[in-house]
């Protein structure tokens, strides 16, 4: 993946000077992990490129491991000891020049594994932190934790991309700016679909939270109607073996296992295909959706988490219930019985685009950025020592 560096020269600026630009460190996981994670960092590296008020580089959660302990990434348990091992040098090393460090977040395990090294190392460097929290699982994480509770109260700002994570936090009382994920709308072209095909894409991961064994449900009572209807399941994870078992079971025809496709080809896949179907029982704000907006495929899916924060029922999209199969199969019957309805659809989702085009999305960063590095700096002012010459013997303190 192509970052972009940290030029020392620059970085030896002073931090408000009006012709640096701001030095953004992105901890997050790199495209080797794919997934939303990965692909949102990797397109807000990509958009700050030839910037002129932000450099940002990606500090990877999963640096490729020395060539002696390489095989160490074949062994389950061991591949995580040793990319922590790599991990943690590398982001106290890589943050050392950064005005903000910016990090992304999910839920359990990977929250302690990534943000929380992350945090520290921001901490010990005496850099900002932006807390960039991604998962759908966020209420149950946050119920269960208090541990993670903590540790965001003592970030500087907790940034999310939907105003479901915001209501969230906020019963934890954690206040969290809504900032949304962005799309690449020059890599995927609208077009209107004058006939509706049953020809159904997936693009969700192979995961119990996904539930893609309800969509794969649906599609069983579409081909009962249209024998010659097609279902593509885009991508992978641990209940592969189960969905596979599950197609077989239910004599289902045309589906294809696509695998993990990367995003330099997401695109095709989309422009392909004639109704998006996803079926998720825990969500927040699938970038899956809004990829399918900008292709001009109507969009039906459940209604969990952030989903209804995105899609407007019989506006914006279709909407079920958590696991309803057959609401699911009954809106795309409906799709393709209506192909005006379709379009329609489509089209009022193809006019909210510009919510998560660049140049909206840049503007709030590029504030909260320089609001962080604002207040580290009135802050650091506020740390320094008196001058022996003030009469009252007031001493300065540092501002949370």
């Amino acid at each position: 993946m192509r970052g972009i560096s940290c030029r020392p020269g620059n970085l030896a600026a002073r931090a408000d000077s009006p012709m640096r630009k701001l030095q953004i460190a992105i901890v997050a996981p790199s495209l080797d992990i794919l997934g939303g994670q990965s692909v949102q960092a990797d397109l807000l590296i990509r958009a700050w490129e030839s910037d002129p008020e932000v450099e940002a580089r990606l500090v990877p959660i999963n640096p490729p491991l020395p060539a002696p302990v390489r095989w160490a990434k074949r062994v389950k348990y061991l591949r995580t000891v040793a990319t922590e091992c790599a991990y943690v040098p590398s982001v106290l090393h890589e943050i050392r020049h950064a005005d903000v460090v910016h990090v992304f977040s999910a839920s359990y395990w990977s929250f302690l594994l990534a943000p929380v090294p992350a945090i520290a190392a921001a901490t010990l460097r005496d850099r900002p932190v932006v807390l960039n929290y991604h998962s759908g699982e966020a209420p149950d994480h946050l119920a269960r934790s208090a541990a993670a509770r903590a540790i965001l109260r003592h970030v500087d700002r907790i940034v999310v991309p939907s105003r479901f994570l915001v209501r969230v936090f906020e019963q934890f009382d954690l206040g969290a700016t809504a900032i949304s994920n962005i799309v690449d709308l020059n890599r995927f072209s609208y077009r209107d679909r004058h006939r509706i095909a049953p020809r159904i894409l997936s693009t969700r991961s192979f995961e119990d939270l996904y539930n893609v064994a309800c969509t794969i449900r649906a599609f069983r009572l579409v081909q009962d109607r249209y024998p010659d209807a097609s279902l593509t399941l885009a991508g992978g994870g641990s209940r592969e073996g189960a969905l596979r078992q599950l197609v077989s079971d239910l004599s289902l025809q045309n589906v294809t296992f696509a695998g993990r496709i990367p995003p330099a080809r997401i695109a095709d896949l989309y422009a392909d295909h004639d109704v998006y179907v996803q079926s998720p029982n825990i969500d927040n704000m699938p970038l899956s959706i809004l990829e399918a907006f900008a292709s001009g495929l109507p969009v039906v899916t459940t209604d969990v988490g952030g989903i209804p924060d995105i899609v407007t029922h019989r506006e914006t999209g279709l909407m079920a219930a958590a696991d309803d199969y057959e609401g699911l199969a009954a809106h795309v019957l409906d799709l393709t019985a209506n192909p005006s309805l379709a379009r329609a659809l489509a089209r009022a989702a193809a006019n909210t685009r510009d919510r998560y085009d660049w140049n909206t999305v840049r503007r709030h960063w590029l504030n909260l950025y320089r609001e962080m590095t604002t207040s580290r700096a009135s802050s650091s002012r506020m740390i320094a020592p008196v001058p022996e010459r003030a009469a009252d013997g007031r001493q300065g303190g540092r501002q949370s």
